[in-house]
């Protein structure tokens, strides 16, 4: 089942940079972490019931990076909160939507987290996320 949106991905050529837009409009970033795998270094900043997600580029060969040279800053993916990432992976195979990964794979704060191609949903890069304490 889908909870709501749990955050709004935008990629930024620098975090240091881009905080300050939301820390003039009073809001704070909460943690700061490196994804290895992904090659991105992600901000995380609460806004009312979600988030907003700065992405920085740690190496030249990732999607962030790619997407930043193709099209510079903005907003990279949704995110919707999901109970049951798995569950709503394969209804979306089954569909006949294409998804990025060939099974969930852990994101940032360890949640669970799939991927669906914007060629699939209209224009926007999806991400489910399932809390890594579920």
């Amino acid at each position: 089942m889908i909870d709501g949106i749990d955050h709004i991905g935008i990629a930024v050529r620098s975090i240091d940079e881009a905080r300050k837009t939301w820390e003039t409009l009073g809001l704070a970033v909460e943690a700061i972490e490196e994804v290895p795998q992904e090659g991105v270094r992600v901000a995380l900043i609460p806004c009312g019931g979600s988030r907003i997600e700065l992405l920085e580029a740690t190496r030249e060969d990732s999607p962030i990076a790619r997407f930043l040279e193709q099209r510079g800053p903005g907003i990279h993916h949704l995110c919707l909160a999901t109970d049951d990432v798995r569950g709503a992976d394969a209804r979306l195979r089954e569909a006949g939507y294409r998804v990025l990964r060939p099974e969930p794979t852990r994101g940032a704060g360890g949640c669970w987290v799939q991927f669906v191609h914007p060629k699939s949903t209209g224009g926007v890069l999806l991400e489910l996320s399932q809390d890594a304490a579920d």
